[in-house]
């Protein structure tokens, strides 16, 4: 059964500069490093992770990657600047191979993303939060509006 792990980057400042340069903050650092430590007992390796290149999401990424193994990483502007649809698109064009990814995004999309491929009410992720989401349909192009079961929300 292939897995697709939802994650909203940690909590980030505000700063100087542009929301695509806002970084975390030393509470949204520390909050998934307590995440990070508790999934790598549980989770060893993700096949592919795709995240947003805005710094908060690629520093979220390393954090976690400290404690999970990521075998390929595609670091894209379309998750910043997309809507649903289009990250319904990056997901069905990934590899057949590809067992479980790790996606990691910004609200208000990653939630409604995680409400459309669940079929659930809306669950309005958190920062730092992640989304387990256990797929039901055996390839990504198949990916669509309930075609997951969310398992677990992980704090």
């Amino acid at each position: 059964m292939k897995q697709l792990f939802l994650l909203r980057h940690g909590e980030a400042g505000f700063s100087q500069g542009s929301d695509f340069q806002r970084q975390l903050t030393k509470k949204g650092r520390d909050s998934l490093d307590r995440m990070g430590k508790s999934l790598e007992t549980t989770l060893k390796s993700v096949d592919l992770m795709y995240c947003s290149a805005a710094r908060r999401t690629v520093e979220t990424a390393e954090l976690i990657e400290k404690y999970i193994h990521i075998k390929d990483r595609i670091f894209t502007m379309d998750i910043y600047e997309g809507n649903v649809g289009s990250m319904i698109s990056l997901l069905e064009n990934t590899a057949p191979d590809v067992e479980n990814c790790l996606f990691i995004g910004h609200n208000p999309t990653i939630s409604l993303l995680l409400s459309h491929i669940s079929n659930e009410n809306y669950i309005g992720l958190q920062p730092g939060m992640m989304a387990v989401i256990d797929l039901q349909v055996p390839e990504w192009k198949m990916l669509g509006l309930g075609t997951g079961t969310l398992k677990e929300i992980i704090q």
